[in-house]
């Protein structure tokens, strides 16, 4: 159920980060990268459900969080550069924020629930 809940959050933030990224005038090098990593979170989420395995369905989970610290960090950049009110972010910011505890949290009980099965 919170793969669902995290899949459905994943692809709402996706699409405002693609919204963001349009009306953000210039520094299109790093709209690229802000777009890359924001969308990168959600793709890396739905692979996680065509996994092989718990171990790959683990790493692709540990992906999505480091695309969700990266997006974390242009957003800051962006806003710390004035190229994004600080106001607007906060939504956004916070949207990758409860996505990145979700990871974490659906990390750690893949990590658990293979442990025990290792047992």
């Amino acid at each position: 159920m919170a793969e669902s809940k995290l899949r459905n959050l994943s692809v709402d933030f996706s699409v405002k980060i693609i919204k963001l990224c349009e009306s953000i005038k210039g520094h299109y090098s790093l709209t690229n990268q802000l777009e890359r990593s924001g969308t990168s979170i959600g793709a890396n989420i739905h692979e996680a459900n065509y996994a092989q395995s718990k171990n790959d369905f683990i790493s692709k989970l540990q992906i999505a969080l480091k695309e969700c610290y990266e997006t974390e960090y242009w957003l800051e950049l962006f806003v710390k550069s004035d190229l994004f009110d600080r106001e607007n972010a906060k939504e956004i910011y916070n949207k990758c924020g409860t996505i990145r505890k979700l990871l974490i949290s659906s990390i750690n009980t893949a990590k658990d629930r293979k442990s025990k099965e290792e047992l």
